[in-house]
């Protein structure tokens, strides 16, 4: 059977020089997301609807796998979450998981889902895998706004703490912080505690930048109020940068300014993604995206289950 077009390739964030993430690649079983985030960024190309594993996906990963040093950070779930309701049927990152940890690969999962920390948790603690699952808001309501298709927070965290009590290296990505919809302080150092005595490591955190896909879905979203004051903040106020209308630096200090004052407090490593924002007082970690946390319980590159694969391809 042919087959075409890469499943694994180097992570390359529209060539943001904002961008402070180490080489990495980025691997996504899925296209389009049924998680279905408002904000979402990466439906300006992967459209909004729902998740479809990608043709031919164990031959196309096998085949790609030839290709790079084995040593390079695989990140899985860089614009579709490789946890959607459909893994359940389909099982493709069960499949990635299962040829990549044999080989030592280094392997960074960012999801919303919780399936890494039960279906899959006894192959993660087996390799080099640390998780950063996204948690935006402790407020189940506000997250079904959000984030309408994925779990709850509470579910989140729940699944956060049972993977980091079993083993796993673990971060959180708290964003994007959205003006007047997730930016009280007093929620986010809640948010912050909770992570803390989850026992994860590290927050990365960032501000809300409008796409005009997803700035429009959240203005339907948050009602005639709130949506058009967000719609006017960023429309009005926005600067454009690389494709995104961000807002203002010292607008996007404000809104960071708790994570990063409550992740401090409570003793975790933090950084800032593509928000330009250097110095220790923004970043103190040994990375952006929490590469830093995979351990190393295989030796990179080690033989063994990929040759299964390799010989069919």
């Amino acid at each position: 059977m042919s087959y075409k077009g890469r499943v694994l390739a180097p992570f390359d964030p529209w060539r943001s020089s904002l961008c402070t993430c180490p080489f990495k690649l980025s691997l996504n079983p899925y296209t389009g997301c049924s998680f279905k985030c408002l904000y979402c960024y990466a439906t300006a190309y992967i459209g909004y609807r729902d998740s479809t594993p990608k043709k031919d996906f164990k031959k196309r990963l096998a085949r790609d796998l030839r290709r790079y040093d084995p040593r390079i950070p695989i990140n899985i779930g860089t614009s579709s979450d490789p946890y959607p309701p459909e893994e359940i049927i389909y099982g493709l990152t069960r499949t990635a998981l299962e040829m990549l940890v044999p080989l030592g690969r280094r392997i960074l999962i960012t999801t919303k889902g919780t399936l890494y920390a039960t279906r899959d948790l006894k192959l993660i603690l087996a390799g080099n895998v640390a998780v950063t699952p996204t948690i935006t808001t402790l407020d189940p309501e506000l997250s079904l706004i959000l984030e309408p298709g994925a779990p709850l927070p509470e579910k989140r965290l729940l699944a956060l703490r049972r993977a980091v009590k079993a083993g796993v290296p673990a971060g959180v990505r708290l964003d994007p912080i959205i003006p007047w919809v997730n930016d009280d302080p007093y929620d986010i150092e809640e948010l912050v505690a909770l992570i803390a005595e989850s026992g994860a490591r590290f927050i990365v955190t960032s501000t809300y930048k409008a796409r005009p896909d997803n700035l429009a879905r959240i203005r339907r979203a948050l009602g005639s109020q709130l949506g058009e004051r967000l719609y006017k903040l960023y429309t009005r106020n926005g600067v454009r940068i690389q494709g995104y209308m961000y807002l203002p630096r010292d607008y996007r200090e404000r809104l960071l300014s708790p994570v990063i004052a409550a992740a401090r407090y409570h003793g975790l490593e933090y950084a800032t993604c593509r928000e330009g924002l250097i110095g220790r007082e923004w970043f103190n970690a040994g990375s952006c995206d929490g590469t830093h946390l995979i351990p190393e319980r295989i030796e990179p590159g080690r033989a063994g289950g990929l040759e299964k694969w390799l010989g069919r391809v």
